[in-house]
C-alpha cells in the first residue's frame, strides 16, 4: 500500500511538473510573438501615415514614385508651407519675391523612395538568382556525385561555418574581391555576388537536405530503365526537391533584402539621380551603383539630424520595405506549394 501510494504521488507530481513546463514554454512563445507583433504594429501604424492619406487616391503616390529630396519649410503670405526641392525651386521662379524668404531645410525629408525600391528589388532578384544557380549546383554535386570522405565532410563543415560569418565580413570580402581586385567598382554586379556568397551556405544546406529527402527508389528505378545520371537527377530528383529548395530561397530573400553592411561597401549609393535602366549602353547597367531601402533607412536614421520630418520617412520606408519582402517571400511560398501539390509521391 505504501509503495502504491508513493508511486501515485510521484505520477501526480510528474504531471504537475509537466504542466508547469508546458505553460513555461507557451508563455515564452507568446512573449516572443507579442514582442514581434509590437514592433511590426508600431511600424505599420506610423508607416501607414506616410504611405496612405485620407483623401483620394488614398495612397501617397509622391512617396512611392519620386526620388528623395530635401524639405523646405517657410512662411508665405501668413501660411506655413512645406515643399520639396524641385517644387521649391519652381515656386521661387513663379514668385521672385520668395528668393530671400527664410527657410528651414531638412535633408531626405521630402520626395519619395522610388529609386530605393527599384534598387532593392534588383539586388534581391539578381543575388538570389546567382545564389540558387550556384547553391543548387553545389548541392547536386555533394549529394549525387561526390563520394563521402574526409574532404567532402570538411567541405560540408566549411559551408556550415560560413553560415555563421557576420555580414560585415562578407561586405569587406566583396569590397576587396569584386570592387577592388576585379575592378567592378561600387555596382550592381559587385552587390549581387557579395549577397549571393553571403546566402550561399543557407541555399546549399537546404537544397542538399531536400535532395536527400527524395527516396532512393526514384533514382534506382530511373537508372534501371537506362537513364543517365544527369537524366535521373533532372527528371526524377530535382522536381521533387524543388519545394525544399524554394524554402531555402525564402530564407535567403529575408536575409539578402535586409542586409545593409554588404551593400554599403559594394553596391549602395546615398543618392543617385538616374534610375538603373537610364544608361547609354547595356553593359553600364551592371556596373552602376543603386539606392536601396535598408541603406536609405540607415542613412536617414543615423547620418542626419533627427526630427519629426525624418521620422515619417524612416517609418514609411520601413513599411514599404517589409511589404516588398513579404510580397517576394509570398510569391516563393505560393510557387513552392504549387510544386509540392504537383509532385506529391
Amino acid at each position: 500500500m505504501n509503495a502504491a501510494t508513493h508511486v501515485f504521488r510521484t505520477a501526480a507530481g510528474a504531471r504537475r511538473g509537466e504542466r508547469a513546463v508546458f505553460w513555461l514554454f507557451r508563455a515564452a512563445t507568446w512573449f516572443v510573438l507579442l514582442c514581434g507583433a509590437a514592433v511590426f504594429l508600431n511600424i505599420f501604424v506610423k508607416g501607414s501615415r506616410t504611405v496612405f492619406k485620407a483623401e483620394a487616391p488614398f495612397i501617397n503616390t509622391t512617396f512611392l514614385t519620386e526620388a528623395p529630396e530635401s524639405l523646405y519649410i517657410f512662411e508665405w503670405e501668413g501660411k506655413k508651407r512645406e515643399m520639396g526641392d524641385r517644387e521649391f525651386r519652381a515656386f521661387k521662379e513663379q514668385h521672385p519675391a520668395a528668393a530671400n524668404v527664410a527657410t528651414e531645410s531638412y535633408v531626405y525629408s521630402a520626395g519619395g523612395i522610388w529609386p530605393c525600391i527599384v534598387g532593392t528589388v534588383l539586388l534581391v532578384v539578381g543575388s538570389m538568382t546567382i545564389a540558387l544557380c550556384l547553391g543548387v549546383s553545389a548541392a547536386i554535386y555533394l549529394n549525387e556525385y561526390a563520394r563521402d570522405g574526409a574532404f567532402i565532410r570538411f567541405v560540408r563543415l566549411a559551408i556550415l561555418n560560413l553560415a555563421g560569418v557576420p555580414s560585415i565580413v562578407f561586405g569587406l570580402f566583396g569590397f576587396g574581391m569584386f570592387v577592388i581586385f576585379f575592378g567592378w567598382n561600387v555596382s550592381l554586379l559587385a552587390g549581387w555576388f557579395t549577397l549571393a556568397f553571403m546566402v550561399l551556405p543557407v541555399v546549399i544546406t537546404a537544397s542538399e537536405e531536400s535532395l536527400k529527402a527524395v527516396p532512393k527508389g526514384f533514382r534506382e528505378g530511373s537508372l534501371a530503365l537506362g537513364a543517365t545520371k544527369w537524366q535521373t537527377i533532372r527528371k526524377n530528383v530535382l522536381p521533387y526537391a524543388l519545394p525544399g529548395i524554394l524554402t531555402s530561397s525564402i530564407l535567403g530573400i529575408a536575409r539578402v533584402a535586409g542586409e545593409t553592411a554588404p551593400i554599403m561597401f559594394t553596391a549602395a549609393y546615398v543618392v543617385r539621380d538616374k534610375l538603373p535602366w537610364e544608361v547609354d549602353r547595356l553593359g553600364d547597367f551592371f556596373f552602376q551603383g543603386v539606392m536601396a531601402l535598408p541603406y536609405h533607412i540607415y542613412v536617414v536614421s543615423s547620418k542626419i539630424p533627427q526630427n519629426d520630418y525624418t521620422e515619417r520617412v524612416q517609418y514609411g520606408t520601413a513599411f514599404v520595405f517589409l511589404f516588398i519582402v513579404a510580397l517576394i517571400a509570398t510569391s516563393s511560398i505560393l510557387l513552392r506549394n504549387h510544386l509540392r501539390n504537383r509532385y506529391k509521391w
